[in-house]
């Protein structure tokens, strides 16, 4: 499936958000992290410790330190994806040696480590959206996905950053820094993640019922939501029986229990967690999986 390009006005919507996200990302490294030796792993946190190794700008080194990472970039996704990144990765960098002139905002570690954490989770969140990242790991993290597809982004980048994390113990001296830039890598995978994925997250239900005409009914009129039949039957009694199927979204699961409950407590229900769905009030399956 070969996708539409986008147009100027999409193009230039998508430049106004990462350059939003690229400042929010400054402020993250330059207000919150760097200034209190919490290095968040990835090229960023390289860059933090190679700063205090070299007389040489953040901002600066996660710009050089890229270099490489975007020749890598584009031999896998090509020139369209690598100059929405290239602009990330120099606004990112720019933002970051902006505003490192200003004081951190806090001096507080946790503090530092959850707001900071966040506020670069929101940013990678919102460029990845738009289809560009900032570099670093986040290509990486792209190339894995494309090799490893079932894993979740926010986990790849877990991995690479504790390694960072790790090494940043031994560069600034201080385990105290390092425990809590591991929090806040930890932070920044379930933001990230919350962001990319977390309008996925829905209940998965199959209900084996007597009454499953009545119970369907009452669901696409009360709840508004798809059902789907499935033929069974039982091993035991080699009855044949209708099985419902429905993924609905996490609040209205409770819901579903209940119109179960009053029409046949004596039915058979199993729900389970669904992370990834594709259809009609959710994601279109032609989309590029992020």
């Amino acid at each position: 499936m070969i996708q539409e390009k986008k147009s100027w006005k999409q193009k230039t919507v998508d430049y106004i958000v990462i350059t939003a996200a690229a400042f929010l990302y400054g402020v993250a490294v330059s207000l919150f992290l760097d200034p209190n030796d919490v290095a968040p792993g990835g090229v960023s946190g390289v860059a933090m410790i190679l700063n205090r190794m070299i007389p040489v700008e953040t901002g600066t080194l996660i710009l050089l330190l890229n270099i490489p990472i975007l020749g890598l970039g584009l031999y896998k996704f090509g020139l369209r994806f690598l100059m929405s990144t290239i602009y990330a990765t120099a606004a990112s960098s720019f933002f970051t040696n902006l505003l490192a002139v200003y004081p951190p905002a806090t001096e507080d570690l946790l503090l530092a480590t959850v707001i900071g954490g966040g506020i670069a989770a929101v940013s990678l969140g919102l460029i990845f959206k738009v289809g560009a990242t900032t570099g670093g790991t986040d290509i990486i993290v792209k190339v894995l996905r494309l090799r490893y597809p079932h894993l979740k982004s926010g986990r790849l980048f877990l991995i690479c950053d504790m390694v960072v994390v790790a090494a940043s113990a031994f560069v600034f001296d201080r385990l105290d820094s390092a425990m809590y830039a591991a929090i806040g890598v930890m932070v920044m995978s379930v933001v990230f993640d919350m962001i990319l994925y977390g309008t996925d997250g829905a209940k998965l239900i199959y209900i084996v019922s007597d009454y499953s005409s009545v119970i369907a009914g009452r669901m696409l009129e009360e709840l508004d939501v798809g059902v789907t039949y499935l033929e069974g039957v039982g091993a035991y009694s080699n009855q044949k029986k209708r099985v419902l199927m429905c993924v609905v979204r996490k609040q209205i699961a409770p819901h579903v229990e209940e119109i179960v409950k009053e029409e046949d407590p004596a039915s058979f229900m199993i729900i389970s967690s669904a992370t990834e769905i594709y259809g009609e009030g959710y994601k279109n399956i032609f989309s590029e999986k992020i």
